[in-house]
């Protein structure tokens, strides 16, 4: 019926506003929303509540009305452009989208809808509408970064920050909740020692890194909304580790020539080894040394990661047998980290020694009369070498000394012992001079020599001999004479001795042992008087002389001196007795005795009558 605005205060227009849009993922339609419009007088305002991203010219706004109305069409707000279109009856007006909306550019639009009639002079009314432009999912999160590159030491502790992820979704609710998961580049993710906050995108380390083992590690990280229908952007992460000197050096002994001959020219090569370090750059570098003081050196290959040790000066293997050769890697990392690998070395004997004595020369002394066949002394000589080059054997260097000292000589080859085939007197030979050889096994073989001078010592073995006085007529005793009126200390006869042994076995003491009469004789290698001798009292002496020397045992000697007294005319003729009585008888003859008794007397008076008869 027709409309008078002097008859209805009011007219009541329902807008009918079916939205039919598809969703980015599906293509169904999300319902109709309807919404009743009052108008009074010329004010009304409708609110609309379009769908965000709907498809331009799917909205339909349709009006109920018995009026003409016009509408400007191709309206332009904001960038969104509006049209109003009657349909095919050309009486409900719709309002159609033309371009589509975006809620997190505009979310909301406030149109003017007017109505205009065919009078003259026209009469309008208008219509605010408001459109609220509802958030449907259309928006992926966003990171703010597309790449993520951070560096971490490989020796960080389990949950060390490393980075935020940053992802911003524009839509509003649960569409606009991100939550971040981790995934890896390639297949799985369990080997990544990593673990990611959801909720906060942080990462951090969840196991033990080694850079040995990996030095890059690419992973994705996956933003996601909740909306009904998830979307989801990713962006890259790389985590580049950074080695620290975690690792000692490796030290592999890829030839060794552990026993070498002692006469091995300087530049052998003993052993070759290689260097490695697991860590990098200077973290790996390596430098190896050797002790001090040993014959040899490391030389380092082109690329310093092989070393060869070899001999640097001339081995001895009676100095040093055998080596322990302590060989140090070490890094050039803070603080730097080493390791030691022990090379033992053997030196293998070669015959370079000959034999040594341990005495040159030898000087033996042998007691005389020793036991023929018997051991009398021993020689000894080393070698050095080892095995059959040290062993050693002994000999008699005949044609040094000649056969008249070794011919009574015999040496035990193995022993160096030698024997005398004689017993040796001192008195005969009181030393001799010979030389011994030493020779050992090796090929070729080495020797020496040494001198062994003997002495022989002396045994009291010899008693002594008295040569003086000496024995008459092979009688045992000597005959001296001296005349009876000799003064104490005449010097009766001297006494001689000798004896074959030396020292204490030929020092002698002489003593008078028998003597007639002590008191008139002493000796001191002469035998004086002490006294005056007296012919008419004794005329003769037996004096016995010992020689003893000062030997053990204790030899001696004896000899019997027999001392005349000379007569002398030192007593005058004495009659006995005195007065002398003769008598006579007469006429006797001549020659007739006188009866004398004393025969010394007659003796005498026959002598003087004898000689004056004579006459």
């Amino acid at each position: 019926m027709p409309l008078s605005r002097l008859t209805f205060c009011g007219y009541n227009f329902i807008f009918a506003f079916q939205l039919q849009f598809p969703s980015k993922s599906t293509c169904g339609c999300f319902g109709i929303h309807e919404a009743l419009l009052l108008l009074h007088n010329m004010l009304v305002y409708r609110l609309l509540n379009i769908q965000n991203h709907t498809v331009p010219r799917r909205m339909v706004a349709l009006l109920h009305h018995e009026r003409v109305i016009e509408a400007h069409d191709n309206t332009v707000l904001e960038g969104v452009r509006y049209s109003v279109d009657f349909g095919e009856d050309g009486k409900i007006p719709f309002l159609i989208l033309q371009r589509p909306l975006d809620r997190e550019h505009i979310a909301q639009y406030d149109l003017m809808l007017t109505a205009l009639d065919g009078g003259k002079p026209p009469k309008s009314g208008t219509l605010n509408v408001t459109v609220t432009v509802s958030d449907v999912n259309d928006n992926t999160p966003v990171c703010d970064k597309q790449k993520y590159t951070v560096t971490v030491k490989e020796n960080v502790p389990k949950g060390t920050f490393l980075l935020r992820v940053n992802a911003s979704d524009s839509d509003e609710g649960v569409n606009g909740e991100v939550e971040y998961s981790l995934r890896s580049k390639f297949r799985g993710m369990a080997a990544e020692p990593f673990e990611l906050d959801s909720k906060t995108g942080e990462l951090k380390v969840k196991g033990g890194l080694d850079f040995e083992e990996k030095q890059v590690y690419e992973m994705k990280i996956l933003a996601s909304d909740k909306g009904a229908v998830s979307l989801s952007t990713h962006c890259n992460v790389l985590v580049r580790v950074e080695d620290v000197n975690d690792n000692r050096p490796e030290i592999d002994v890829t030839s060794l020539s552990s026993r070498i001959p002692e006469d091995a020219t300087p530049g052998i090569v003993v052993a070759l080894m290689g260097m490695n370090d697991l860590d990098s750059g200077v973290n790996g570098q390596v430098v190896c040394s050797l002790p001090k003081d040993l014959p040899f050196v490391l030389k380092p290959s082109l690329n310093g990661n092989f070393f060869s040790l070899v001999t640097n000066d001339y081995l001895d293997k009676e100095s040093v047998p055998l080596y322990d050769i302590t060989i140090t890697a070490k890094d050039l990392g803070i603080p730097p980290l080493s390791s030691t690998k022990v090379i033992q070395v053997e030196l293998v004997d070669v015959n370079d020694n000959s034999p040594l004595f341990t005495e040159n020369p030898y000087t033996f002394y042998v007691v005389e009369n020793n036991k023929p066949g018997m051991p009398v002394f021993s020689v000894s000589a080393s070698d050095v070498d080892d095995g059959e080059n040290a062993a050693v054997f002994y000999s008699l260097d005949r044609g040094s000394t000649g056969q008249s000292v070794t011919s009574f000589l015999n040496i035990n080859e193995g022993n160096g012992t030698i024997y005398a085939l004689k017993s040796f007197d001192f008195e005969t030979l009181k030393t001799f001079q010979f030389c011994i050889i030493a020779k050992d096994s090796g090929t070729p073989s080495l020797s020496s020599n040494v001198t062994v001078n003997v002495f022989i010592l002396d045994q009291n073995d010899n008693a002594p001999v008295i040569s003086y006085p000496v024995s008459g007529n092979g009688s045992a005793e000597g005959v001296e004479e001296i005349p009876r009126n000799v003064k104490a200390g005449h010097l009766v006869t001297k006494v001689r001795a000798y004896d074959a042994d030396i020292g204490y076995n030929g020092w002698l003491l002489f003593s008078l042992q028998e003597v007639t009469d002590r008191s008139l004789f002493e000796n001191v290698y002469s035998i004086v008087t002490k006294g005056r001798l007296d012919r008419e009292l004794v005329s003769h002496y037996d004096i016995t002389i010992t020689a003893i020397d000062c030997g053990q045992p204790i030899l001696s000697a004896f000899k019997t001196l027999s001392v005349q007294i000379s007569d002398v005319n030192d007593n005058s003729p004495e009659f006995s007795p005195k007065p002398l009585e003769l008598y006579l008888v007469e006429n006797n003859v001549p020659g007739y005795g006188c009866g004398i008794n004393n025969p010394t007397l007659i003796g005498f008076l026959i002598g003087v009558a004898h000689h004056c008869f004579c006459k």
